[in-house]
């Protein structure tokens, strides 16, 4: 089984002081910098492994239809069937959430003149197209493969995934900051020393967070990778040592 890697990314800047202490600005900028004094600068990154405990995927129909209301009908129908199958699979209604629904028209196809060339002039709209995709967020891992077979039983000829995830993932993220917020101290404080200067408070005006997703071995058809929405971004904050 594979593992996700949660990594935290945080830039300290210290300052080099000899009289007057930098001061930290609003959120997200850089600390004020007295004459004469050094900006020392560190980027530094944390980072925490977990196992996936949730999987995230996308599944959608398309369907066609000689006007917009029979495109949208027909797809209305078959994706029923297919949010049914995915609740007889044991998925939950707050884990499926409708993410995209489309309806375009489809054009015939230029005419082509003796020459090779085409005719100019408006295409003419022969049918429309609808789409409608959900997204899922697949709790038992293990019930991955058949739950993607029911979907495409059921109707579905669109299913990208899976990507995994954790599914409380503020632990390890936490974990992760804390790893890069002392990576960032003891690399200031060792080029501190060996420039000579001598360090000042230290500000933190930005830190991120991000999940690495790798592959976890399940029995399911092989299909393309797709994002899941990203985790929320960390608050910028400044800190100050005591």
């Amino acid at each position: 089984m594979k593992s996700l890697n949660l990594l935290a990314v945080t830039t300290a800047a210290l300052a080099s002081t000899m009289a007057v202490p930098a001061v930290a600005q609003d959120s997200g900028m850089i600390p004020a910098i007295a004459a004469g004094h050094t900006l020392l600068t560190i980027n530094a990154q944390g980072s925490s492994t977990r196992t996936p405990d949730m999987a995230g995927f996308s599944a959608g129909v398309t369907t066609q239809g000689a006007t917009a209301s029979e495109a949208l009908n027909s797809n209305s129908t078959r994706m029923s069937q297919v949010i049914a199958s995915l609740k007889r699979a044991g998925v939950a209604d707050k884990d499926i959430q409708t993410s995209s629904l489309s309806v375009n028209p489809v054009y015939a196809q230029p005419k082509r003149q003796p020459d090779g060339s085409y005719v100019d002039g408006p295409r003419e709209i022969v049918g429309y197209e609808a789409g409608n995709t959900v997204s899922v967020r697949q709790r038992k891992l293990d019930d991955m493969g058949k739950v993607i077979d029911a979907l495409v039983k059921a109707g579905a000829n669109q299913v990208n995934g899976p990507n995994f995830m954790l599914s409380q993932p503020d632990a390890a993220q936490n974990e992760a900051r804390v790893a890069a917020i002392k990576d960032a101290r003891a690399r200031a404080d060792l080029y501190a020393g060996a420039t000579g200067l001598r360090g000042g408070p230290a500000s933190f005006p930005s830190a991120r967070a991000a999940v690495i997703r790798r592959h976890r071995s399940c029995t399911a058809p092989r299909l393309p990778w797709i994002p899941w929405p990203p985790l929320p971004r960390s608050p910028q904050a400044n800190w100050k040592p005591t």
